[in-house]
């Protein structure tokens, strides 16, 4: 289970820093439309994108308030007068993400290509930005990357016949596909790394002590399956195989509901 999660901190300084743009950018604790002190030397942004650095490179794990201030070279005091709390900071990441994320435009396009267009570049995302894939957001983000994600994704299902819960439910459901191969596509490059070996090399290590004790004729359909799959694959799991199988099924999943509902 993902460890951390969007919208954990405190909901108002939260809007205020992800609609800052909109708002004028203010410390955490102000409220909208006032500005005080002297003009200080970083910047929300600068705090932002100095935690997506770090995260990126080491993961959640290293991401803390006091490590972000020694990238920024001030003390930890002076990063909670942008950002209150590192709940608030990772809402701010992950809604940076979002907003820049590549869209392609594909009006007038087949809403099959539209919706693997959509997970694509969710995929990307996820590639770019691993820890962001660890993260649960079931109460998501509501500043405008997230915004303009919604508002971008749903129009792979618009026109279809659906109706708007439907339509929320299949972005739903896809995105929760993409997320959950992006997380075991993680897990095998950290399994990689941290032993030495990739998929391939791990198997072919491990396969004379298998045949020893997983017997055909007391697994026989584990035998039989488990062997095609491996030598198909190379390993236990492909996450690029599974990726593009379950995204086929996901879009066949849609188009009998799209059916049906015409």
């Amino acid at each position: 289970m993902p460890t951390e999660r969007t919208s954990a901190g405190d909901p108002a300084s939260t809007l205020r820093l992800l609609w800052r743009d909109a708002l004028g950018e203010l410390r955490a604790d102000e409220p909208a439309g006032t500005r005080r002190g002297p003009r200080r030397a970083l910047s929300v942004d600068a705090v932002v994108d100095t935690a997506t650095r770090l995260a990126d490179a080491e993961g959640l794990e290293a991401l803390t308030m006091r490590r972000v201030a020694g990238e920024l070279g001030v003390v930890p005091m002076t990063l909670y007068t942008y950002v209150p709390a590192k709940a608030e900071l990772l809402d701010l990441m992950l809604d940076a993400a979002y907003a820049r994320m590549p869209r392609s435009d594909t009006t007038g396009r087949p809403w099959r290509e539209k919706v693997t267009g959509v997970a694509d570049e969710n995929r990307a995302l996820f590639t770019r930005h691993p820890w962001a894939a660890a993260v649960s957001t079931v109460r998501p983000p509501l500043g405008p990357g997230q915004m303009a994600k919604y508002e971008h994704e749903l129009a792979a299902f618009d026109g279809l016949g659906l109706d708007d819960v439907t339509m929320d439910d299949c972005l739903t459901h896809l995105l929760a596909f993409v997320q959950a191969n992006a997380r075991t596509a993680a897990a095998a490059r950290a399994a990689g790394a941290d032993g030495g070996m990739d998929e391939r090399e791990w198997w072919e290590a491990n396969a004379p002590l298998l045949a020893q004790v997983l017997d055909p004729a007391v697994y026989p359909l584990a035998s039989r399956v488990g062997t095609a799959a491996g030598e198909a694959h190379g390993s236990a799991h492909d996450p690029d195989h599974a990726y593009a199988f379950g995204l086929r099924r996901v879009l066949d999943s849609f188009a009998a509901l799209i059916e049906a509902r015409g």
